[in-house]
């Protein structure tokens, strides 16, 4: 197998049709994505959308350890440190944002196999496909509070399509989310077992009728979900639903993160998880979450996105994203010193700044499609 970071084939199947397979191919660093491999992948998703001969489109990775972990964030910390190209964050998240909006325009049938960690970015490129399944080793996460960033990628329409208060929950907490969490959450659409890929891939071949190429491979995976499903343990977000509605009943900030830092001596480890996580995570990034998500609940995916753009430049001129980055990637030291000790210390003005384009003139996607071709 070749060592390029993304490998692009195409799987012959009945009918006439092809499959566009993509791999994300760099275990190493847990499938993140670099910006050599976000054009190619872009380019590639793009023109087979537009190819009447592809039947559908497939995202899996190599190895089995992730599907994708986030971005190359240590890239990031580099431009805007000074130790790179100071232009490298405009450049690398206009494209990685431009991408994932991408997923969710494919008018093709695109299904993404999300087996391991599904983190950050990964998480962003896994949420727009149409057909989004996990295995029993799936581990879902949008973890930015740890390190002064934002779920992003268009984390403010998928968060805010969970449940009341839910998504604020997972976004302010930044925890890990299992396969059975993601499905009751609407995050995933079917679990399946992942020995069984190889014979899903076989049986997306054998598909004769591709009229309605959606509902052909929604009946495959149907399938493969009750023949071949896969062993999933229980849910937190079940099993704890009423805990969190009650954690984070507050008209306000403050009150919502009081209410979780309560969990904090749960007896349920992985509530105590999420409660040390917001406690130990970047005070501005929860006002950003705050705000983004509930001033977000309204606009359209592309209104998200682009929303997103002008708040992760900011983080990128602000001072925490960078410490959290080298807390947490560079020195590793585990201990950011953050801008702001508390919740309650941040002013408004400067959650505000976070808001605002650091840029004249039109928004660089602006040329973003509204709705689906």
């Amino acid at each position: 197998m070749s060592d390029a970071p993304i490998l692009f084939d195409e799987i012959e199947a009945a009918g006439g049709r092809r499959i566009g397979r993509v791999r994300l191919n760099n275990p190493r660093t847990l499938n993140a994505l670099t910006f050599d491999m976000l054009e190619p992948l872009y380019r590639q998703l793009t023109a087979w959308d537009s190819d009447r001969t592809i039947g559908c489109i497939l995202i899996e990775s190599t190895g089995e350890r992730a599907f994708s972990a986030g971005s190359d964030i240590v890239a990031l910390y580099r431009g805007m440190t000074g130790q790179g190209d100071p232009d490298y964050p405009a450049r690398f998240l206009a494209l990685e944002y431009r991408l994932c909006h991408a997923v969710h325009m494919l008018a093709t049938p695109c299904l993404a196999w999300g087996n391991g960690l599904v983190m950050g970015a990964g998480m962003g490129l896994f949420s727009g496909a149409s057909h989004r399944v996990v295995t029993a080793a799936s581990r879902l996460a949008m973890p930015e509070i740890k390190i002064g960033l934002f779920p992003d990628c268009g984390a403010t329409w998928f968060f805010n399509r969970l449940p009341p208060r839910l998504g604020l929950f997972v976004a302010l907490t930044g925890i890990t989310l299992s396969p059975r969490d993601a499905l009751v959450a609407g995050l995933a659409d079917r679990a399946i077992d992942h020995g069984a890929h190889a014979e899903v891939v076989e049986a997306l071949q054998r598909i004769d009728d591709w009229h309605q190429p959606h509902a052909a491979v929604d009946r495959v995976l149907r399938r493969f979900a009750i023949d071949r499903p896969a062993g999933l343990g229980p849910s937190r977000l079940v099993e704890h639903v009423e805990t969190i509605r009650e954690a984070t009943d507050a008209a306000t900030l403050a009150g919502m993160v009081g209410g979780i830092r309560r969990l904090a001596d749960h007896p349920d480890p992985w509530l105590a998880e999420a409660a040390a996580n917001l406690d130990a995570g970047c005070p501005v990034t929860a006002h950003i979450i705050y705000r983004q998500l509930r001033g977000g609940r309204y606009l359209s995916l592309k209104q998200c996105v682009m929303r997103e753009f002008k708040i992760a430049l900011q983080c990128c001129r602000h001072p925490d994203f960078a410490e959290g980055v080298r807390a947490l990637l560079v020195d590793k030291d585990r201990t950011p010193h953050w801008h702001f000790e508390s919740v309650s210390e941040v002013p408004a003005d400067y959650v505000d700044a976070h808001f605002r384009a650091p840029w004249d003139g039109d928004h660089p996607l602006r040329d973003l499609p509204d709705v689906k071709p």
